[in-house]
This record gives structure tokens, sequence and C-alpha cells, in this order.
């Protein structure tokens, strides 16, 4: 009796069908730089170095965590691609870089085609809406080491900022404010502490009134990227650093920006916590030094600006429509 590849769970042809469904999604990001095709062993791009005199490069790699555990019981997986890139954006924008492209990491039992393209349809999405070319990525098909009908993924991101223009060239002093931009809801974070608490109670297709929407819409809202409200003032030099609020809260993400001799002060009552988390909150009893450790609390990132130019940044947000707030200050 004969075994083939297939027998074993893994089925070459149907991740040969997953690559020809998200061919158009990634070749939809592509622009003059991209110099390989989808397939290749190794994405190409071509560095515009008439753009920079001393260009820097930048580069992170994260995860959506067990928000996918939402995209599961949902059945929806359109969302999961377009955070996944908005995150990794959003931290390569704390160095002032702006994104240049990006490659994902996907991961399963079985590869089912339409999922591997819902995924990849969102990856593509939020590419271009970040100018960010999908040049290249790797599906894994592992059968007996995901449940079936499980997956993971990670992307990584490359973006570019003159060196001059590196925000840790600039000094966080005394004085300084802290300016809140507001979350779309739990982005990326604390979904093992909201899955505990929130699914104990409902299903995710439960329509809760303190939300105004079913709890899998909630959970599965999109991590905001900050890009097009920033990249106009980065290169200003009121703006001393930024802060992306994901795991550790906003206490632990600001304090990485800042110098070890300065300390935070957060006005808590400055902002209106979103339904979602004191819904977490409340029907968890979940201490609140949990609640702003684990989770964004309604602020996704944070501007720490000179004190005598508080009005250049507020006025600029107001302009672009940008709901914020002042929460706090360096001491």
């Amino acid at each position: 009796m004969t075994t083939t590849y297939k027998d074993s769970g893994v089925d070459i042809d149907t991740a040969n069908e997953s690559i020809q469904r998200i061919k158009k999604h990634v070749k939809s990001t592509y622009n003059s730089n991209v110099l390989t095709e989808i397939g290749s062993f190794g994405g190409c791009f071509e560095f515009p170095t008439k753009s920079y005199n001393k260009p820097v490069l930048v580069s992170s790699t994260d995860g959506v965590g067990t928000k996918l555990k939402i995209a599961f019981l949902m059945g929806k997986h359109y969302t999961i691609g377009q955070c996944l890139v908005n995150h990794c954006v959003n931290d390569i924008l704390t160095t002032g870089a702006i994104p240049l492209f990006f490659l994902d990491y996907f991961a399963t039992s079985r590869l089912e085609p339409q999922v591997v393209e819902q995924v990849v349809e969102g990856l593509s999405i939020a590419c271009k809406e970040n100018k960010c070319a999908l040049i290249g990525g790797e599906t894994a098909e592992m059968p007996g080491f995901y449940q079936m009908g499980e997956y993971d993924m990670s992307g990584t991101i490359t973006g570019v900022v003159e060196k001059d223009q590196l925000l840790s060239n600039r000094s966080v002093s005394k004085g300084d404010v802290l300016v809140g931009l507001k979350s779309s809801g739990l982005h990326t974070n604390g979904y093992s502490l909201a899955r505990h608490v929130l699914l104990s109670h409902f299903d995710v297709d439960d329509y809760v009134d303190e939300l105004d929407l079913a709890l899998g819409e909630e959970l599965l809202k999109i991590h905001r990227s900050y890009l097009s409200i920033v990249q106009p003032i980065l290169k200003q030099p009121w703006l001393k650093a930024i802060s992306h609020i994901t795991g550790g809260g906003l206490v632990e993400n600001t304090n990485r920006v800042i110098g070890d001799n300065l300390k935070l002060v957060i006005n808590w009552e400055s902002w209106d916590v979103p339904a979602i988390f004191k819904l977490i909150q409340n029907l968890g009893k979940v201490p609140e030094d949990d609640m702003r450790r684990a989770m964004n609390m309604g602020i996704g990132m944070v501007f720490i600006v000179d004190q005598n130019h508080v009005d250049k940044v507020t006025t600029h947000l107001s302009e672009m429509n940008e709901p914020h707030v002042i929460i706090g200050n360096i001491e």
C-alpha cells in the first residue's frame, strides 16, 4: 500500500489553488519598485535612492494574537490581514519611518483556499491604504501541529526614515505634553482576557446592548493605522516621540520612548473609556491596573509634544478631523 504526501495531510494542489486565488490581491499592491512576481524565492524591491540622503531602514515583526480565535468563531477573516499590516505600520511610525514593503507568514493544519484568500485580501487592502507593497510571504500546511480549522499568522514590515529625522534623536523633556489619539477598539491586544470574560457570558453572534452591535463584530474591528494622521507632522521638531499602545498598555509602551529620569503623569479621567472596555471590566470584575496594562482603554497612539507647541498639534489633528485628547504630561 502506497502513501502519498496528500495522505499525510499536505495537499500541494490546494496550495497552488490558494496561490492562484491570492495573486490578484497581491499584485494590486505592487508599485514600480517591486521587481519580482508572486512565487519567487525572495521578494525584490528597488530602493528609491534618489528620494533620500541618508536613509535608515526600519523593520518590525508582529502578529495579531488570539484575536484570531474570534475570526475562527465568526468565520470572517477579511479584517485580520488589515489588523496585522496596520499594527506593523504603527510600530515603525514610532521611529519616524514610513512603510515600503510587507511580507507575511500564514500557517495552518489544512489549507482552505477561500480562507487564505480572505486573509490576503485584507493584507492587500491595508497595504494599499498604507502605500506599502506586499512583496512576498509563506504559506505552510502543517497537519497535526495546528487544530483543524485554525491558523496562525505574522507579518514583517520594512520602512524608511532619514537618519537625521529618527524620532530617537529627539529628547523628551519635563513639561512635554501627552496627546492621545483614539483607538477603534481592542486593536490586537488583550484578547485572551476579553475572550475569557466575554465568551463566558455571550456567543460571538449575540447582540450586546452596551455595544449596540454583535459581540463578534466589535471584537473584529480593524486595528487602526495612524500613518495618514502622523506622516504630515513627522518632521516637526515639536513632536518629541510617539508611542503605539499595544501589549503593556499606555504606561509601559509610553515609558519605552522617554528617558529613565522622567515619568508619566496621566489623567485617566480625561477621556471616555469605550463601552467594550467597561463591559469587560464590569463582567469580569477585572482590577483597574489589569485593564490598563492589558488593553489600550480607548487610546491607540500617544504623541509627546513640546509644551510650547501643543496648539500646533491640536490644530493639525482638528484639521484632519481626528478625535484627540490631552491625557497628561512628563515630569
